[in-house]
């Protein structure tokens, strides 16, 4: 399976089972997606706990008066089907409110990043 999807997949299950936080296999680009959406607001703390074998991400989750903070987390470049796309055609996801990850050659970032340097790249996921 895509490990990137079951990550997505795992924080979408921990929202929807109201748990408070969740633990996951680490790895860097893992690790760089939840950064990104702690930055962005809607992930809590993350924390990277264990040494390299069993290495785990641990990941708080946020809520607001008991609804979760982010609501839908989906994949759209996929293992067998990738979407790149140039900077002048990056997707706004609903409409500028929510959030797209892509993976550039200057590394991972939102749209928004990837548009001010004026760059395209791979669409991993849409947050909101």
């Amino acid at each position: 399976m895509d490990p990137i999807a079951n990550f997505l997949t795992q924080i979408r299950n921990g929202y929807l089972a109201n748990k408070s936080s969740i633990s996951l296999p680490h790895s860097q680009i893992k690790e760089t997606i939840a950064n990104i959406l702690s930055q962005a607001g809607y992930l809590g703390t993350i924390t990277v706990t264990g040494q390299v074998p069993s290495k785990t991400l641990d990941i708080e989750l946020l809520y607001h008066q008991k609804q979760p903070l982010l609501t839908h987390i989906s994949r759209v470049s996929t293992p067998s089907v990738r979407r790149y796309t140039s900077a002048d055609k990056i997707p706004h996801a609903l409409s500028g409110k929510g959030l797209v990850i892509l993976t550039t050659s200057k590394g991972l970032m939102t749209g928004r990043q990837a548009r001010k340097l004026g760059i395209g790249g791979e669409v991993i996921c849409q947050v909101w």
